[in-house]
């Protein structure tokens, strides 16, 4: 190798040192910039934000972030709301449904026990056309059987003759003179109950001490 060709691989060994070197400061001075970069990312990309500035930057994000939520929230909510409505809605129908039907069942067993009487009265009128005497016994005996299914349905009469008023099964339409204060003396209509609810009150006569 001649002396010129040594010569020319120095001069292009060094000038690749040097593209060398100036590579390594151009990756460090990008690396710089990246962390000044990030810098400024910390502080919101916004010159000049000091730190209580970019604090309140953060929290209002973190706040339109939450009103995003609760806004998912709010539409969960409305969509479990319908259902609800709606479930509610069919409980309600099916509810009435069953007391229309139990209503119903009501009606027709009752107009059932009533048949009879029906057919008593029907024959006492019969009886009775030919021989008016005859038709009070018939009457009564109606009476009787309406007594007794009254009583089949729960039914208890109240306001006899000589019974204790009682104003909550009793409405006094007369006060008369009498030995005894509030004694019925006198029964106008008789009244009924079920038990402790009152379903027709009694109109009487009561006697008080003079």
């Amino acid at each position: 190798m001649t002396h010129d060709d040594q010569k020319k691989n120095q001069n292009e060994q060094a000038t690749q040192d040097t593209h060398e070197a100036r590579e390594g400061q151009s990756n460090q001075a990008n690396a710089e910039q990246t962390e000044e970069d990030d810098e400024d990312i910390d502080l919101g990309n916004f010159p000049g934000l000091d730190e209580n500035m970019f604090g309140q930057v953060q929290e209002m994000m973190a706040k339109l972030e939450r009103v995003g939520e609760l806004e998912q929230e709010n539409a969960d909510l409305k969509v479990k709301l319908g259902r609800l409505a709606a479930d509610f809605e069919n409980y309600r129908r099916r509810t009435q449904e069953d007391v229309d039907a139990a209503e119903g069942q009501g009606v027709a067993k009752a107009a059932e026990r009533l048949m009879p009487v029906y057919d008593d009265l029907d024959r006492a009128l019969s009886m009775g056309s030919g021989d008016p005497a005859k038709l009070i016994p018939g009457v009564e005996a109606v009476q009787s059987r309406v007594l007794s299914i009254f009583s089949g349905l729960g039914l208890e009469a109240t306001g006899k003759e000589g019974e204790h008023f009682d104003p909550r099964w009793h409405e006094a339409i007369q006060v008369v003179p009498g030995e005894e204060d509030d004694v019925i003396v006198q029964v106008y209509q008789l009244g009924f109950r079920m038990g402790d609810r009152l379903v027709r009150p009694a109109r009487v006569v009561v006697s008080k001490k003079g």
